[in-house]
Parts: C-alpha cells; sequence; structure tokens
C-alpha cells in the first residue's frame, strides 16, 4: 500500500501487478483519447468495456484490451504502461540507474547488449517522464521560500556551442526544483585559428540572444516561486541575474555571494554548489574533458530530468549517514526513499499535466541545436 504522503498514483499500476490479477481486477481509470470527455476524470466510474485480448512476446504476454464507450477508441492495460510500444521494457530501470550512476549511452549500450539508439530512445522517454513525475509531486509540495540558483556551464554539439543549464535549488533541504538552459556565445582563451572559426560558425548559424541568460532565468524564477509576493534568492554575483530578479513581480530579498568565495558548507551557495558537483558526478555528458558530450542540450535536458528525480526522491542527502532522507522526505512529500517500481509503476499522460512552457518544449522536443540540419521531434505518432 502507498505511503499517506504519496498521490494517488503511486498506487500500483498495471507495471507492478502481476498478469492474473490484472486481467481479473485491474481497472482503466480514465478514457486515454485526449479528445474524449472522459480523459481527465480524477476519479469514479466511467463508461468502458472489455473486448478479448491479445498477446505478445514479452511478459506479461496476454494483455486486456477495452473500449471506451462514448468515443469508441480502444486501448489496453498496455496503453497506461510507461512501457506501451517497447519491445524491452526490461530495459528501463536498468538505464535510469546507470544514467543516473555516471555511465555514458554508449557504455550503457555495451553493457546491456543493445545497441546505441536504444538507449537514446529510451532515456529520451525516461526524461519526459521523469518531467512528468516532478511536475505532478510539485502539486503536493509546500510552497518554497528560499531558493538557489546557478548557472551550470556546459556545450552542445561541440565547445563551439556552449550552454548555461539555470539551476534552482531549495536552500536547507537540497531540493532540485526546476531547470532550463540558455545558448551561449563561446568566450575564453581562443587561438586564432578558433577565433576564425568561431566567426564563421556564427556567420552560418547566428549568434545566441546576448540577454539569454537574463530571460531564462527570469522564467526559471517565475516557475519556482509561482506566483509568490516574496521571497529570498541567493546566487553568486553575475549581472545577468540582477537584471532577472528585477524583471519579476515578487519582491525579492536577493542575497548575492562573490563566485570566487570558496565552496563548503558555509557558503551561502552550498546547496546549488553541491548539485553542480552531482551533476558533473553523475552525468557522464558534463564531465570535465568526456568524449561522451551531449550532442544536442535537448538531450541534455532529457538526461538532467532523471538525475533530478534520481536526487529527489531517491537518493538520500548524505551519502555517509545511513538512512539518510532524501531531498522529498524533507520537505514532507514522501515518508519513503522512492523505489524504481514506484518510479515507473504507471505511465503519465502529457495531456493531463501542466508542464512550464520550457517544460513543454523539452517533452515535445522543441529545442534544436544550431549546428544540427535535423532536430528530432516529439510528435506522440504512437501514445494513443
Amino acid at each position: 500500500m502507498a505511503s499517506r504522503l504519496c498521490p494517488a498514483w503511486l498506487l500500483p499500476g498495471p507495471d507492478m501487478v502481476s498478469s492474473s490479477i490484472r486481467t481479473r481486477s485491474w481497472a482503466p481509470p480514465f478514457c486515454p483519447n485526449p479528445n474524449c470527455i472522459h480523459h481527465n476524470i480524477s476519479h469514479g466510474p466511467w463508461p468502458y468495456k472489455k473486448i478479448g485480448f491479445f498477446r505478445r512476446l514479452t511478459p506479461p504476454h496476454r494483455i486486456q484490451r477495452f473500449t471506451c464507450q462514448t468515443c469508441g477508441r480502444s486501448f489496453s492495460t498496455q496503453t497506461f504502461s510507461t512501457t506501451y510500444y517497447q519491445k524491452r521494457p526490461d530495459l528501463d530501470a536498468q538505464i535510469i540507474m546507470k544514467t543516473a550512476g555516471g555511465m555514458a549511452n554508449r557504455q550503457i549500450a555495451r553493457d546491456l547488449k543493445v545497441s546505441p539508439e536504444t538507449v537514446n530512445r529510451h532515456i529520451a522517454r525516461l526524461g519526459r517522464h521523469c518531467m512528468l513525475f516532478h511536475n505532478q509531486m510539485m502539486q503536493y509540495s509546500p510552497a518554497v521560500k528560499e531558493v538557489v540558483v546557478d548557472g551550470f556551464e556546459s556545450f552542445e554539439f561541440s565547445q563551439y556551442f556552449p550552454i548555461h543549464h539555470h539551476v534552482a535549488v531549495e536552500k536547507g533541504s537540497d531540493f532540485f526544483i526546476y531547470f532550463t538552459d540558455s545558448e551561449l556565445r563561446r568566450k575564453g582563451r581562443m587561438t586564432d585559428h578558433q577565433k576564425r572559426r568561431r566567426k564563421e560558425l556564427e556567420a552560418m548559424y547566428g549568434r545566441p540572444d546576448p540577454k539569454a541568460i537574463e530571460k531564462d532565468m527570469r522564467q526559471t524564477l517565475e516557475v519556482v516561486l509561482e506566483g509568490r509576493p516574496s521571497a529570498r534568492v541567493y546566487s553568486d554575483d553575475h549581472p545577468a541575474y540582477r537584471r532577472s530578479i528585477r524583471g519579476l513581480a515578487a519582491k525579492i530579498d536577493h542575497k548575492v555571494t562573490p563566485g570566487s568565495a570558496h565552496r563548503d558548507k558555509n557558503n551561502s551557495l552550498w546547496e546549488v554548489n553541491l548539485l553542480d558537483l552531482l551533476i558533473r558526478h553523475g552525468n557522464a555528458n558534463h564531465r570535465r574533458e568526456t568524449l561522451a558530450w551531449s550532442k544536442r542540450r535537448q538531450g541534455s535536458a532529457e538526461r538532467l530530468a532523471i538525475l533530478l528525480v534520481w536526487r529527489n526522491y531517491m537518493k538520500g542527502r548524505r551519502e555517509k549517514i545511513r538512512g539518510s532522507p532524501t531531498p522529498a522526505m524533507e520537505r514532507g512529500m514522501m515518508d519513503h526513499p522512492l523505489a524504481i517500481e514506484e518510479l515507473l509503476s504507471e505511465r503519465l499522460f502529457r495531456t493531463r499535466s501542466e508542464l512550464p512552457s520550457r517544460w513543454s518544449s523539452y517533452y515535445d522536443r522543441n529545442v534544436t541545436t544550431r549546428a544540427l540540419a535535423e532536430n528530432r521531434r516529439h510528435e506522440l505518432k504512437m501514445a494513443y
């Protein structure tokens, strides 16, 4: 039975119930057709009927089929599973833990004896699922009063295309609240050849918006503060952060710590500095001098969403303290660490959840990389 602090959708779903029990007693909670009037119901009966079974190669082999008696759409128990349309449903739990554990995509593929493209597809789907999971958990979350923000710098495609991941962490609990990203212009020491190459690339693809950090950090804080009239924000002395905070409607008490200050527990930016360290350690695509960097910041965001859920709900705050509570437990959102089976127990529907605008772009895979001629979108062709 789920914890009293867990929302109802963390109760066992179709992936956590045995096949025999599922065929007898499992009932579809709503119509999966987003255009049906029974799609957004939260509880209570709705008109559907069973219409037989189909068989598949992977367990459970026998899948119950249904039809909605209002819209006529047919579906099955598998429609509500996180593994819908997957040939290898056994991979998801392993890929989540290996991704959070610092393995690169090709390394995961070698370890699981599958193709790298299989791993890429699973990580993209799991990243989308983690965004929906965290977004729904935040509906049961207390308001954030103090937040620490920073820009985590990395790059996509090549070092000529640097990016910032703007991350926001609750002060005192280490809870990773939200992230966005910005394109940057390459800076720092460069050879004459590198300067010429940067100029050529900018002529081909254009320059990033010089005010991107200011705009995207403002959007990050708007989502984190959710219309609160006042809050306290901690950041370093990046000038764009001051400008972004001035543009907020809320009254902000802005505490600035120089970026050159020693990064220990006495530093007021400790929570976000620790997160930066975990991202470098736990995401292979952000390690120094890595060969596994993200070719698209879209992929970087999907990996970061997986790490966000692992950090907030599964990992204890302190490695050296046995039984250390997770950040979500510190906030009273859960009373136990989230198990991987709970995370993957039930498919979450994008059409039943209102994501922030940037995360909507991540979910639809609309975040483009300038240097790529083709950026694949997520068109939900097989979702319904």
